[in-house]
């Protein structure tokens, strides 16, 4: 059974016992959290799409681990003016494990 989610702006097909990296939720590592914005469930040969949502249907996960990625660099300039801008970034992610998907 799979279902497509959708949390930070963003969609996820999930199975139970998937593990993803999604936007920065502000819960603790260790917690449970529910996801309620169910798009999408798809069992087989039947699948319910919702108008947007599946009504009732839900995924609970738990969270892994808070964290953050990679780091990228950014340079800015503009030739021949003397305008160099060098930065970094780390986007904060939250680490989950699919558990149970539920219609």
């Amino acid at each position: 059974m799979h279902a497509i989610i959708e949390t930070g702006g963003k969609q996820f097909k999930v199975a139970e016992g998937d593990t993803l990296f999604i936007e920065k939720l502000p819960v603790e590592a260790g917690d449970n959290v529910t996801f309620d914005k169910v798009l999408a469930i798809l069992d087989g040969d039947k699948a319910t799409f919702g108008a947007p949502v599946v009504d009732g249907a839900k995924v609970e996960a738990s969270v892994v681990k808070n964290g953050k990625g990679k780091k990228i660099r950014i340079f800015k300039y503009n030739p021949k003016k003397g305008y160099r801008k060098r930065q970094g970034h780390r986007q904060p992610y939250t680490k989950v494990t699919i558990g149970k998907i539920s219609v």
